[in-house]
C-alpha cells in the first residue's frame, strides 16, 4: 500500500503540525495567544515567566482585554465592581443553576451554563445597556453643546414616551436605593476615578423623577459602567464583568448545592405557587 496521504489525510487533522492552507489563513488573525512546545505567549507576555505567580486574576483579566498591566484605578474599580455584582441572594440566574445541577449532579458545567444563559438585557446584561446609554448621553452632550442636564432630560423623555426601558434604575427589592450603587459612586469619588461617566450618571439621576413623577433610584447596574468607563475599561467588555462575576458564585452556590440540596424544592416551589387555567381533559 502507498504511503503517500490520501484527500483526506492528516494535513486535515486539528493536531497535524503541517501549516494551515494559505487560502485557509489569509487575512486571519489573533493577537491573544501564541502555543508551541515549551512557551505560552500570552498578548506579547511569557505565561509561566512574567504572568503565574506575580499577577492577580482580576490584574490578568484586564490585560487580556486591552494588552496592558492595569493601571491601580482599573484594578480597584475592577475588583470593586465584581465583588459588587457576584451575589445576590436566590436571583433567576442562580435558581436556574441549583434546578440544573439538580437534575444533572454530574455536569457542573451545564449547570454554570444555565445560570449565565440568562444574562440579558434585565438581568446582569443591564449594566452593558446602562453603559452605553451615558456613552451616548456625553456624545450628544459634546455634539449639541447642549447642558448635560439637559441631554439628559430628553434621553429621558424619550424613553419614557416610547415605553422604553430605563436601564440601571429602579429595584424590587432596593426601593430606597441601592447600597451597593450608592457604595460603588462613594469609591469612585474618594479614589479619585469619577470622570465624565459619574457626571453623566449623578446628572441622569437628578433628571429622573421630575421625568417620571417619582422616585427610581439608581442601582448597581448603573454604577458599575460608570465607574469601569471612567477607569477606562472597555465599553465592548462591560457585559464581561457580570458574568465573570457571577460565574464565581454560581460555583459557590453549586458546591452548597452539592451538601444542602434545594433545586427541587425550588422546582416544586414553583409548581404549588402557579396555577393552570388551560382547558381540562374531557375523560
Amino acid at each position: 500500500m502507498s504511503n503517500t496521504p490520501s484527500n483526506n489525510s492528516s494535513n486535515t487533522s486539528p493536531t497535524s503540525s503541517a501549516p494551515i492552507s494559505k487560502a485557509f489563513s489569509k487575512g486571519a488573525s489573533t493577537h491573544m495567544a501564541l502555543v508551541e512546545l515549551d512557551k505560552i505567549t500570552v498578548r506579547g507576555r511569557d505565561l509561566c515567566q512574567e504572568m503565574i505567580g506575580q499577577h492577580s486574576f482580576t490584574a490578568y483579566f484586564l490585560f487580556l482585554l486591552t494588552g496592558e498591566m492595569p493601571s491601580e484605578k482599573l484594578m480597584k474599580a475592577a475588583d470593586a465592581t465584581l465583588i459588587a455584582i457576584a451575589e445576590h441572594g436566590l436571583v433567576p440566574s442562580v435558581q436556574a443553576a441549583r434546578m440544573t445541577l439538580a437534575a444533572a449532579p454530574d455536569a457542573m458545567q451545564g449547570a454554570v451554563a444555565a445560570g449565565l444563559l440568562g444574562c440579558g438585557t434585565v438581568i446582569l446584561g443591564a449594566s452593558e445597556t446602562a453603559g452605553h446609554l451615558l456613552i451616548d448621553i456625553i456624545k450628544e452632550t459634546k455634539s449639541s453643546q447642549l447642558p448635560l442636564k439637559d441631554v439628559c432630560k430628553a434621553r429621558l423623555e424619550h424613553l419614557k414616551s416610547h415605553k422604553l426601558s430605563l436601564p440601571g434604575f429602579g429595584h424590587p427589592t432596593h426601593k430606597n436605593g441601592d447600597p451597593r450603587a450608592a457604595k460603588l459612586l462613594s469609591l469612585a469619588h474618594q479614589w479619585g476615578i469619577a470622570a465624565e461617566h459619574i457626571q453623566a450618571l449623578e446628572a441622569l439621576a437628578l433628571e429622573v423623577p421630575g421625568v417620571y413623577g417619582r422616585m427610581l433610584p439608581l442601582n448597581v447596574s448603573a454604577a458599575i459602567p460608570a465607574l469601569l468607563l471612567d477607569a477606562g475599561f472597555p465599553a465592548g467588555a462591560l457585559r464581561g464583568i457580570p458574568l465573570l462575576a457571577r460565574t464565581g458564585s454560581l460555583i459557590a452556590h453549586l458546591l452548597e448545592e452539592q451538601t444542602k440540596p434545594i433545586g427541587f424544592k425550588l422546582s416544586n416551589a414553583a409548581e404549588e405557587s402557579i396555577q393552570y387555567d388551560g382547558p381540562l381533559a374531557q375523560v
